[in-house]
């Protein structure tokens, strides 16, 4: 049986200590707040508890959130998480983010693939979904390179500036 969590290039692996740094960079790109819940910035103080005190149990969270490492050096390049587990229903949002230097390389693909592979082979969901404001061009690309199917859109669903945008509901059904 092959390792559910890696391939001969990534690996999906739980949060550690050491993490803290990129965390607290990522989160803290206000760049990248208009594409998530992120209004006010994150202290380290706040990321260390949430460090500290995540069970990395899904079940218990509701959530679950993976570093993405290059296998070859070991080096933390981006996040997948799962978000709003719902374990009656067998659905999970999902959410990734991949460093800006190491974009279009093909890691977020492959993420989203060991991380269906665990969600629909291990936790055995039936659907995951992602929810990606029209805009961003480059996750609708990548979301659906992984077989998600746009199915819906929520109108002025974000505020960016001063206006409202749209944002797809892309699911990704098993059907096994």
């Amino acid at each position: 049986m092959k390792p559910l969590l890696e391939n001969n290039r990534i690996c999906l692996r739980a949060t550690e200590p050491e993490d803290l740094e990129l965390l607290y960079r990522w989160e803290n790109d206000t760049l990248q707040w208009q594409y998530g819940t992120t209004t006010v910035p994150f202290s380290r103080y706040t990321l260390k508890q949430y460090l500290a005190q995540s069970n990395q149990d899904i079940y218990t969270d509701r959530q679950l959130r993976l570093m993405i490492a290059l296998r070859e050096s070991g080096e933390t390049i981006g996040a997948v998480d799962l978000y709003d587990f719902e374990p009656y229903h067998f659905r999970a949002g999902v959410g990734i983010l991949i460093d800006g230097r190491y974009r279009q390389q093909g890691y977020g693909l492959q993420a989203l693939k060991l991380l269906e592979t665990y969600s629909f082979g291990f936790l055995r969901l039936r659907q995951l979904y992602a929810l990606v404001p029209e805009a961003n061009r480059a996750s609708t690309r990548l979301f659906t390179k992984a077989g998600y199917e746009a199915t819906g859109v929520l109108k002025e669903w974000i505020r960016t500036d001063e206006r409202f945008a749209d944002v797809q509901v892309m699911q990704r059904i098993n059907r096994k």
